[in-house]
């Protein structure tokens, strides 16, 4: 949900995005309805994990202060969730959650290989976790392509993507996750998020995540 700002890429890039979203609509099965399997413990976690999130008023502050520029797009989160429970697997195939990497300042991104606004941010990505990268903040790029690990690593060869690890969905589960949370519209979608695992950001489209004004949000929101 927005917090009242309205930003868009212009140009190229928008008219990417509208052709990357209608891409992931037409390919994508769509998650409806509440997660089953929940019993008090887990509902009585996320109450206070939600309740944390949302005592981030000062760092929500920062965040829409720094929305400037090249990362002008991005939202402050209103209100901010938890999202500790995103599911997708690690550089070397094991399960895991977004919790498993608490401690750090997050920039969650999602892609694909068909989506051509990704090409040209991925390399930015890339020089943002070269730049920025540490134990307190990591750039985590989500593959999202269905079937094999061929495509995806081609693309990363030739994108010249080496500093960022090879996360991965090929269910679409983590997309159509973010979809019903109204968070994904289509390709990329990206998620700032807290050490905390607390969502204080988002954006649909592409941003120069190379730039200084990219920078100055991440230490923002750090």
């Amino acid at each position: 949900m927005a917090n009242g700002k309205f930003h868009l890429p212009t140009g190229r890039l928008i008219t990417l995005a509208i052709v990357a979203g209608v891409t992931v609509g037409a390919i994508g099965v769509y998650v409806m309805g509440a997660p089953s399997g929940n019993n008090p413990q887990q509902v009585a976690s996320l109450d206070a994990d939600t309740a944390a999130c949302q005592a981030k008023a000062e760092t929500l502050e920062a965040v829409d202060a720094a929305a400037r520029g090249e990362v002008a797009a991005i939202l402050a989160a209103n209100p901010p969730q938890s999202v500790k429970d995103l599911a997708f697997n690690a550089p070397d195939g094991s399960p895991m959650a977004l919790a498993d990497l608490s401690g750090k300042t997050l920039l969650v991104n999602l892609w694909a290989t068909w989506c051509a606004p990704c090409r040209e941010e991925m390399p930015a990505l890339n020089q943002l976790q070269k730049d920025m990268g540490s134990d307190t903040f990591e750039v985590v790029a989500v593959n999202v392509d269905t079937g094999g690990d061929e495509k995806p690593k081609r693309f990363l060869e030739e994108t010249k993507v080496d500093a960022l690890g090879y996360y991965r969905d090929s269910t679409l589960g983590l997309f159509n996750e973010l979809k019903r949370r109204g968070l994904a519209l289509g390709l990329p979608v990206t998620l700032l998020v807290d050490d905390e695992g607390c969502m204080i950001g988002h954006m649909n489209g592409p941003a120069e995540w190379a730039s200084d004004d990219a920078k100055r949000l991440i230490e923002a929101a750090m």
